[in-house]
């Protein structure tokens, strides 16, 4: 049968039936007895199907599946009908040129020339063996170029060097391992691109890509490249290796099919031993177990004194139960166990003590091993691989007589019928070459149960599968695997969690001085989970200065003396930072508010700059290897020192002490503190090298503060987004960010691809969702909020996604975790930008502040993207900065992000921005009480004795009072406060309509006038007052503020309020008589705006809230503003403006003949009354007149005119109705 290439399978029910397939397995191979499961990424073998009979579903391989033979596994169906199934294969015929090595061959490709150099190179061929080792390629150059491709340990390796010089301090030996289990005699393709010093290494579909150390980029290969092994190892820099055997098969140099050349005996095909162009399959017949209660039962021949029993097994797992046989006669049993890597052996029999022995260590590795066992009567041989050393011996006294069955790999159930007595777990792996009594068993016949039984196997297939290749473990962690899952060991790597992704350390020294540590060496990770290594440093944590240093030494803290150096070959003064690199510590200062570092020059004849235009002698290098050639004290970019700056140096033609060049010892230092410049890697001199010329220069330790990421922040105000590149994961993800909003809904951010994303978002105000697509379909994590998110305070969002699991969590709520599926996969792959603050296109905006974010470690500059003509802003602001039109009256601002409103619950006002008075009428004889505080409740705090506490929005120790008034009538007590001490405060009229403050705290009354004028002028007016412990602040209308003092001697406190009055004091009780006396008939006119501490008794009674509010209403209170100031004019925007109503009116288009003759019928019309109007006035003309020459009467402007009639209700006030252009 002919070969194929197989890119995908679509599945689909068969027609007009409930019969479908909802799982299955993909098996191929190149014969019918042997095949080979196609693992998925994850290593998961089972597909989806089918949901219906109707409906294509179709898998796109990631990587192609090369064989003859097609076969399809049901493992699951719709439970209402029975398997039904229509297949379809995505590929084209392949054509094969096969070679086969069997391990003493090689062929070999002799170029051309004698030489080959090349800047590109591609090598492309396919494989197939049983063994672990072996030679697939190889080619070298006399300059010390070569490649190498070989199997070891199963696996693939790559060597590779583009050529050594000893001009050149790196190396360019490079190796790169691919692969595993590839030792299971079924097709790997293999595929190497190199295009200069970049190479892309593909294997089944894994690729590896990286950079070939050295500094060359041609590939120099002399005379020949090799294939299956090398011909004449004599004059060869390789290193023997074991020659390859298996199959090989079109195999391809830069285009050139090297194995139809060796077909068609090519000259420049060379060959060693007996190359075969067949493959030659060797017996492979394994069977899997990887089921719950999957087992092997295989007769055996009873009542022998003689036990045999041999097989070969691979496997993953610790524990498993390898062979179980009970003995006949009941003389006991046999158990052979793989226990923590071992082939643990044990015979139980009736009355004697167990026997147990073990052989064998770490067989868990995934490879084949061979057991065997022989046992006799009172002696037991076992043999691990047949190596030598490998055979364990054990006599001991029992008796055996073999049984009738021989279980593998587990017991049937139950255990009472099938006499398989073992508790030991399954067995999960590969078995093949069983054999019991010294004779192989029939597989075929097992597997028709015409010999033996089984349950839950394969057989021809080992479904053995590497899950720890690639490492998911990351940062170094150790990866153990068992046969369908793995775990990771982070001991020793300095971070934690289920792939060794989350570090154990704090960020910077600032993270320790918050969480309560002091001075002292701590471990920081700037990077987090980034690829970046944690390392030691120094803090220095001052609670005087609440800041953190944080320090970082190296090996250029002392002097360094440099002599005979120029500018063609300068000194290098590298500077290797202890316990960390380059890389990380700028991660540390790029993450810091600020940084620091001395770098102080001693020249004697040495000159440092030069000249403030020539080239520079000597220079710093900071990050990304930058030069820079400003000094110590100098800011960036003026290539001057510090002196030069102050105009101070030894000679003012140059701007450093030591571009003098003075035969004398002069000194250039100062401080480094340009943060995107930081660390010093490298210091260089140049200007050494003449008679009696020295320098010396020494490099302060890098000193840091501050946290320059977490307070990276940008807000929102209108539906944008800001654009970053694709963001690049592995198999991990991690997001963390902090977020502010009153919005209802909104992403955060999200990252799409063709098929794959990962979207947050505010879902609604409780709810904050991780909606995620990695491979396995949609899914979400919801964390839900027993207050709403939208509550203007900044919330911490923290989410995880890895193999394991996903994880959501925001601020201290419980995490919201949903383990992956066994086997599962993480496809962190994204094509498109990385969208923050909407999703893409713009949608479902999020209007708020988002600060910190932060992904696999990175820091994302929020702030560098902003633009606020597209509605983003740097720092957290929004429009209650800057309002276009304030919030009125003690109203406050409420940021909605995209607008913002007052809050008026505050105000004695209501309206848009709390400019909108609420007032009233008061008739002669009307009044209101407030009741501030009950005797209930007054009692009960004094029992409590917390009677020192303050109410519920009232200090004690101050008031805040303030209304507006209109009135006629004098005396008249306006406000009243009451208290169950005697204490008070009351706001009246006299008779002479002057007005006063009386306050009694304590003592005897104070009393305070607070005009010289009358107030009953019908006028509206204005008082506040303030009193601040014996410090009095009052105002009445626009008039300065006045400061009084109360007497030492008075109480601070206004003790135990009761009663807040309007208009008149109707308290039961004592009242001061000199109160009493102005409060008869009582108030009559306006107030309005009343508002005392956080009480608003007018806007209670008015505009209620729902809750009970103690008030009392004595005779006719009507709502009325006549008792408001005038109101300032507020220029509000007519978008701001609710009874705006625009400026363009409706207007009729007339279009066409009907505009056109609608018009002339007008003008008709109009023209027919003109005539008409003409016509009446000729015809009148002197109908009516007459003509006379009296003189008319003088009309007597001066005389007295007609006393003007009182207005009925002159004596009432005007009641004015709130203006509309409010």
């Amino acid at each position: 049968m002919q070969k194929h290439k197989i890119n995908a399978v679509a599945t689909q029910g068969t027609y007009n039936t409930y019969d479908w397939v909802t799982r299955y397995i993909v098996l191929y191979g190149d014969h019918p007895s042997s095949w080979k499961p196609f693992f998925q990424l994850g290593s998961n073998w089972t597909f989806f199907g089918n949901v219906n009979e109707s409906g294509v579903v179709r898998h796109d391989l990631h990587y192609p599946i090369l064989a003859r033979y097609i076969r399809i596994i049901p493992r699951a169906w719709n439970p209402r009908g029975k398997i039904g199934l229509r297949l379809g294969l995505y590929g084209c015929p392949y054509r094969s040129d096969v070679l086969y090595f069997d391990g003493d061959d090689a062929i070999s490709y002799r170029f051309r020339g004698k030489t080959v150099r090349t800047t590109q190179d591609i090598f492309a061929f396919n494989f197939k063996t049983m063994e672990r080792e072996g030679l697939l390629m190889h080619g070298e150059g006399s300059q010390g170029d070569y490649i190498t491709v070989e199997l070891k340990q199963a696996q693939l390796v790559l060597h590779i060097s583009l050529g050594s010089s000893p001009m050149h301090s790196s190396q360019g030996h490079t190796t790169v391992t691919v692969g595993s289990l590839l030792d299971d005699q079924h097709w790997h393709s293999l595929r190497i691109d190199r295009h200069g010093h970049h190479v892309n290494l593909s294997l089944d579909g894994e690729v590896r890509r990286f950079r070939c150390n050295g500094d060359f980029q041609q590939l120099d290969l002399d005379t020949e490249l090799f294939f299956g092994g090398v011909i004449s190892q004599k004059n060869r820099s390789l290193v023997y290796r074991q020659n390859f055997r298996g199959c090989m098969e079109n195999i391809f140099f830069n285009r050139v099919n090297i194995i139809d050349l060796a077909r068609r005996r090519a000259s420049n095909i060379r060959f060693e031993g007996h190359v075969s162009h067949y493959c030659r399959d060797q017996l492979y017949m394994p069977i899997t177990f990887a089921g719950i209660n999957n087992y092997l039962e295989v007769p055996g021949i009873p009542r022998r004194n003689r036990l045999s029993v041999s097989f070969k097994f691979r496997s993953w797992d610790t524990v498993g139960l390898l062979l179980y046989t009970s003995f006949a006669e009941h003389l006991g049993s046999l158990e052979m166990v793989l226990s923590n890597g071992q082939v643990n052996v044990s015979i139980a029999q009736p009355g004697r003590k167990k026997l147990e022995f073990a052989a064998g260590y770490r067989l868990n590795d995934g490879f084949w091993h061979m057991v065997e066992l022989v046992a006799r009567d009172g002696s037991a041989v076992i043999t691990i691989d047949d190596n030598d050393g490998a055979e364990f011996r054990v006599t001991h006294p029992f008796q055996l007589r073999t049984g009738t069955q021989y279980f593998f790999g587990g017991c049937p159930k139950p255990a009472a019928i099938t006499g398989c007595l073992s508790n030991q777990t399954t067995f999960h792996g590969c078995l093949q070459s069983i054999s019991v009594d010294a004779q192989p068993v029939e597989l075929d016949l097992l597997r028709q149960e015409r010999l033996g039984k089984h349950s839950n196997v394969f057989f021809n297939m080992c479904s053995i599968a590497d899950r720890c290749t690639p490492n998911l473990c990351e940062h170094g962690g150790r990866c153990l695997q068992s046969w369908d899952d793995f775990t990771c060991v982070c001991n020793l790597t300095g971070y934690k969690g289920e792939t060794c992704h989350k570090s154990l350390y704090k960020e910077s020294c600032d993270a320790y001085r918050l969480s309560g540590k002091t001075s002292g060496n701590f471990t920081i990770d700037p990077d987090g989970s980034g690829p970046l290594k944690p390392f030691t440093v120094y803090c220095d944590i001052r609670a005087s200065e609440d800041r953190a240093w944080t320090i970082v030494r190296h090996n250029r803290y002392y002097a360094t003396r440099v002599r005979g150096s120029s500018l063609d070959r300068p000194f290098l003064g590298t500077v290797e930072y202890w316990n960390a690199s380059w890389a990380e510590v700028e991660a540390l200062a790029n993450g810091s508010e600020y940084c620091e570092q001395h770098l102080e020059f001693s020249c004697y004849s040495s000159r440092l700059l030069n000249t403030p235009y020539g080239p520079p002698f000597s220079f710093w290098m900071g990050r990304h290897n930058q030069r820079h050639y400003y000094w110590g004290g100098s800011p960036p970019g003026v290539q001057r020192c510090a002196c030069g700056l102050d105009k101070n140096c030894a000679d003012p033609k140059h701007f450093c002490n030591c571009d003098a060049d003075h035969a004398q010892w002069r000194t250039d230092k100062g401080l480094l503190n340009f943060v995107d410049h930081l660390p010093v890697t490298q210091v260089v001199v140049g200007d050494t090298n003449r008679s009696h010329s020295e320098g010396q220069f020494l490099l302060g330790p890098l000193r840091c503060y501050g946290d320059r990421n977490t307070w990276n922040t940008v807000s929102f105000n209108k539906g944008a987004s800001l654009v970053f590149p694709t963001f690049l994961a592995n198999h991990s993800l991690d997001i963390s960010f902090y977020f502010r909003t009153t919005a209802l809904s909104g992403v955060f951010l999200e990252n799409g691809g063709c098929r794959n994303y990962i979207r947050i978002e505010l879902n609604t105000t409780r709810d904050v969702v991780f909606a995620y697509d990695i491979g396995n379909g949609d899914e979400n994590l919801t964390v839900r909020s027993p207050v709403p998110f939208s509550d203007d305070e900044w919330h911490q969002v923290k989410a995880e996604i890895n193999v394991k699991l996903a994880r959501l969590r925001v601020d201290k709520l419980p995490w919201v975790v949903r383990l992956a599926p066994p086997q599962s996969y993480v496809r962190l792959e994204f094509d498109r930008p990385l969208y923050v603050g909407s999703a893409e296109h713009r949608l479902r905006p999020f209007l708020g502040c988002l600060r910190a974010l932060r992904m696999n470690g990175r820091t994302l500059n929020l702030e560098g993207k902003a633009n606020e003509t597209e509605g983003v802003r740097v720092n957290c602001t929004g429009y209650c900065q800057d309002p276009r039109v304030p919030c009125q009256n003690s109203g406050l601002c409420v940021e909605r992000y995209s607008h913002y409103t007052c809050n008026c619950s505050l105000s004695a006002f209501d309206g848009p921005f709390c400019n909108r008075d609420i007032g009233a009428y008061f008739e002669p004889g009307t009044w209101v009480r407030y009741n501030i505080l009950p005797a209930e409740l007054l009692a009960a705090r004094e029992f409590a004795s917390i009677r020192s506490q303050p109410l519920p929005g009232y200090n004690l120790t101050s008031e805040e009072l303030s209304f507006s008034f209109r009135t006629g009538t004098a005396p008249a007590v306006l406000l009243y406060v009451s208290s169950f001490r005697r204490d008070y405060v009351a706001v009246l009229i006299r008779e002479d309509g002057s007005l006063h403050l009386h306050y009694q705290l304590g003592t005897g009354p104070y009393v305070f006038p607070l005009t010289t004028t009358p107030v009953t002028d019908g006028r509206p007016h204005r008082i506040n007052i303030t009193r601040i412990n014996r410090t009095l602040y009052t105002q009445v209308d626009y008039f300065p503020v006045m400061e009084k003092q109360f007497s030492l001697l008075v109480d601070r406190k206004l003790d135990s309020p009761k009663n807040l009055y309007l208009g008149r004091v109707m308290e039961t009780g004592m009242i001061d008589p000199e109160i009493q006396k102005y409060n008869t008939p009582g108030f009559s006119g306006c107030l309005s705006g009343v508002k005392f501490n956080s009480i608003l008794p007018l806007k209670a009674i008015f505009r209620p809230s729902g809750r009970l509010v103690p008030y009392s209403i004595k005779g006719e209170l009507v709502e009325s503003n006549c008792g408001s100031m005038p109101l300032s004019i507020m220029d509000i925007p007519p978008e701001m403006d609710p009874w705006y109503m625009g400026t363009e009116f409706p207007h009729v288009h007339d279009d066409g003949w009907i505009g056109i003759i609608t018009g002339f019928v007008t003008f008709l019309l109009l023209l027919l009354a003109g005539l008409l109007l003409l016509l009446y006035l000729h015809h009148h003309r002197y109908k009516g007149s007459y003509h006379t020459n009296e003189p008319k009467a003088v009309q007597d402007y001066h005389g007295p005119s007609k006393p003007l009639v009182p207005h009925k209700d002159q004596n009432l006030p005007q009641i004015l109705e709130e203006a509309k252009g409010e």
